[in-house]
């Protein structure tokens, strides 16, 4: 069912980036519908948002706040198999992202010549939940366990409200929120919550930064508003890559990419191997295994979809080649030698090593981070981290001896790009003629 691409005896260069196609995710296309959209919510506010609400998720509201006490109540109803998941899932993520944090780094440069890297955490963030084909109450914890570890004080999370629950934000999610404390919380969806985030609106102060994956709507948002709020990335659909040999396990294969496939129509799943064999079998796993799922033309959507196929190669070596360019969100490695196969690739979003690390265990328990990047952005960018939580500073500590031991230099450089005023703001300060 998932079609075939051959790379066997291509001759270099090649361009694998484009032999393995990705869907299309069009932001550009989308931006036609966002811009009404944001400049409505900018200019006026809260009432733009409750149209929204009404338009696109099919709700009436009276406020776009959820009560704490809400949230509270429904952590009680969780289902105790449901809460002990989610307390394992961030108890193994707090770990990880306490490892992440980076000190000051201080570095003496001579005599009274000191500068120090400091970290500092962002003051405010505005966390983005979808709940769209899913609800996706992991991202709940994702975005907050590292802004929290991170020491994020000021945290704002919004989820798209739900006919289901009566307007409101899915019970799964909101109980996640009152287990990590979180506290502020909007029934807001869609470009209208990043707009939301971005200008202040309402009882919903403005952010400084905007995280979490969405829609093209949402994507497309966070592209219109970055400047305005800082951004962690433009996530697309989500994708799966598998580097495997004859050793690995076809039933093990097929599920992990139908893992990966029952999230969106648009997701890719796309295997790289070198046995023709492996490639059948896993054509079979997936034909009964795909019958016995529940979001089955879903699935079946995306794995006939353009964005996914089996890749031959002649070997492994080539195949490295293939998923470095292709640089997945997910990459499984399920060969010979997976770890070392693993500390070559260069570019994924995350690497799961061999036959017992599926990428759906990296979804919730693994201790790792699942908001990833998407659409080859792994060649360039991480996923979310501590790290994005927080900014560094530098702090320039220099006594007037240690001015003087660079007074000349400084004043050489600055007449070098003919900004004679730069040398004088130095100059200035041995007016008396006792530099040096």
């Amino acid at each position: 069912m998932i079609r075939r691409i051959d790379l066997r005896g291509a001759e270099a260069p090649v361009d694998y980036r484009a032999a393995v196609p990705r869907a299309e995710f069009d932001v550009e296309a989308a931006t036609h519908a966002v811009i009404p959209i944001i400049e409505a919510v900018r200019e006026r506010g809260v009432e733009a948002i409750l149209e929204f609400s009404e338009r696109f998720d099919g709700v009436v509201q009276d406020d776009i706040r959820v009560d704490p006490a809400t949230a509270r109540a429904a952590l009680a109803d969780l289902d105790p198999e449901i809460r002990a998941g989610l307390e394992e899932s961030i108890r193994r993520l707090r770990i990880t992202c306490a490892a992440e944090l980076e000190q000051d780094a201080v570095s003496e440069l001579g005599p009274g010549a000191r500068v120090t890297h400091r970290k500092v955490p962002v003051d405010r963030v505005g966390l983005y939940v979808p709940g769209g084909l899913a609800p996706l109450v992991s991202s709940v914890l994702m975005n907050v366990v590292p802004a929290q570890t991170a020491g994020v004080p000021s945290i704002a999370l919004a989820s798209p409200p739900q006919r289901e629950f009566g307007g409101g934000i899915h019970p799964t999610i909101l109980a996640a929120c009152a287990l990590l404390e979180v506290e502020e919380i909007y029934a807001v969806g869609g470009a209208q919550a990043i707009a939301m985030f971005a200008y202040g609106t309402g009882p919903c102060r403005r952010v400084d930064l905007v995280t979490g994956p969405g829609n093209i709507y949402v994507v497309t948002a966070k592209r219109l508003l970055k400047g305005q709020v800082g951004i962690d990335s433009e996530a697309g659909p989500t994708e799966i890559a598998v580097l495997a040999d004859d050793t690995a396990d076809a039933s093990f294969i097929a599920a992990d990419l139908i893992s990966q496939a029952e999230h969106d129509p648009l997701a890719a799943a796309v295997l790289v191997t070198t046995s023709e064999r492996l490639a059948d079998d896993v054509d079979a796993e997936l034909d009964k295994q795909i019958s016995l799922t529940k979001h089955v033309e879903r699935i079946r959507t995306s794995l006939t979809g353009e964005q996914s196929g089996i890749v031959f190669v002649d070997d492994l070596e080539q195949g490295l080649e293939v998923i470095n360019a292709y640089a997945a969100e997910h990459l499984e490695i399920q060969t010979v030698d997976a770890a070392a196969w693993a500390a070559r690739v260069r570019n994924a979003g995350a690497i799961f090593v061999g036959a017992h690390a599926p990428v759906s265990l990296g979804d919730y328990c693994a201790g790792s981070n699942h908001v990833l990047p998407t659409g080859g952005c792994a060649c360039h960018s991480s996923g979310l981290s501590v790290r994005a939580f927080t900014k560094s500073i530098h702090v320039v500590d220099y006594t007037r001896e240690a001015l003087a031991a660079v007074a000349d230099h400084v004043v050489t450089l600055a007449e070098a790009e003919d900004l004679p005023g730069h040398g004088a703001a130095v100059r200035v300060r041995f007016a008396d003629g006792s530099a040096g």
